[in-house]
């Protein structure tokens, strides 16, 4: 049950730390698709994260298939610059997990193109590229919590 943020192959430690200090706030998992492009031990990471880490379920998986495989059943949602609805579109069920590409290329085409009605984009200005990772995570689990009423925070 709950919010999963999955970070398909992440490259930025201070990112991801980041991303696991919003998780640990939200009572969020975090889900890491290796390869990652940093050790987990790194110390960015760890300070990015301060001392939330105990608050955290973290899950690991080998690959980006993997993860599909072991997850087809459950309702995915992925964040790209390339889909066609925004993120408040989306109605999310009670568990819900979204998925951000890596820092540097975002999510595959394959995958896109795959789970095309599942895309979700954050609009920002044309001659924008795109958000910083931790903040479109930010974005996404926040826009998640209001949808369920915040039920498990304090307003």
């Amino acid at each position: 049950m709950g919010l999963h943020i999955v970070l398909f192959e992440p490259e930025i430690p201070q990112n991801t730390g980041n991303i696991a200090r919003t998780c640990a706030a939200l009572n969020a998992q975090l889900h890491l698709v290796h390869p990652l492009g940093f050790l987990l031990s790194e110390k960015h990471i760890r300070r990015a994260g301060l001392d939330y880490w105990h608050l955290l379920t973290i899950h690991q998986y080998p690959s980006i298939d993997s993860f599909l495989l072991e997850h087809e059943k459950d309702e995915l949602w992925f964040f790209t610059t390339k889909g066609e609805k925004a993120y408040t579109e989306a109605v999310y069920s009670a568990t819900t997990y979204l998925i951000f590409g890596k820092e540097s290329a975002g999510i595959q085409q394959a995958i896109l193109s795959r789970y095309r009605s599942n895309c979700l984009r954050i609009p920002i200005r044309n001659e924008a590229r795109s958000l910083n990772l931790a903040n479109a995570v930010a974005v996404g689990a926040f826009e998640y919590e209001r949808q369920q009423n915040f039920q498990q925070l304090r307003i």
